[in-house]
């Protein structure tokens, strides 16, 4: 399976107001919508290089969507965090605008979903999660002033701005390892093997799992095993005893 951890950095919209407090503003005051300005992405487990496309380096925006599109489509999975109310429909809004289709279907591994419903951190934001798993922190920058000298062009800001959307991608593939297990809506590994028969683990891929016991839910009794290398636990798709009980599903 090709997981492709992907993450957007976006201008903010501009607009003429007269106060700072409580502003209702109108679609007229505004002068220039938000937009993608940059996207960093690296291939989950392969040895790719971290790629890293923004408006300022590209010939034209749309060769910079050319190439996130060319990526989503070659694409089996998607790593965000918040990806599926942010990085993908922001994405797509400029998919449209520059004449693109939908890329080729894919599954979304968006990790802010999983940390809500499993823990109960203080602050669910990323760098507050990495901190607290220590897992290091986001690349620290200058605010908001990055983004307007970005905006303006500045080279010092955008060689800024690109160590620091590389910097989100890392550390959001090491937050995917170390939760992995966790991960109870992950696409099926086994589905992407040879012989999805064989008993692989659902998160990982190995197929160092082992029998752990029986699960039972109200009607039925399956085979319950656990990967040993990621600690995912999963079940056999079947009721013990039918046939293909090496077919297997993440516990719920």
């Amino acid at each position: 399976m090709k997981i492709l951890a992907l993450d957007i950095e976006t201008a903010p919209n501009t607009a003429h107001v007269w106060g700072l407090f409580k502003q209702n503003i109108g679609i007229n005051q505004i002068q220039q919508t938000g937009r993608v300005m940059c996207f960093a992405a690296k291939w989950v487990g392969e040895k790719t290089p971290l790629e890293f496309w923004s408006e300022h380096h590209s010939p034209s925006e749309a060769h910079m969507f050319m190439r996130a599109h060319e990526l989503l489509d070659e694409a089996d999975a998607v790593l965000s965090y918040n990806g599926k109310r942010f990085d993908m429909p922001t994405l797509n809004k400029e998919f449209i605008k520059f004449g693109f289709g939908p890329p080729s279907p894919y599954h979304h591994i968006d990790l802010l979903p999983v940390v809500r419903k499993q823990f109960r951190f203080t602050s669910n934001k990323l760098d507050h999660v990495l901190k607290e798993l220590g897992l290091g922190q986001k690349v620290r920058h200058t605010g908001h002033e990055m983004w307007t000298q970005c905006m303006e062009g500045d080279d010092r800001a955008w060689r800024l701005m690109e160590r620091y959307n590389k910097g989100d991608v890392v550390r959001l593939i090491k937050l995917y390892d170390f939760i992995l297990p966790w991960i109870d809506n992950h696409p099926n590994f086994a589905l992407y093997k040879d012989d999805p028969t064989r008993p692989t683990c659902t998160n990982c891929g190995s197929t160092k799992v082992h029998s752990r016991g029986e699960q039972k839910t109200k009607s039925y009794i399956y085979q319950r095993y656990q990967c040993n290398k990621c600690g995912t636990w999963m079940r056999s798709r079947y009721k013990t005893n039918p046939k293909n009980t090496n077919v297997l599903t993440q516990a719920r």
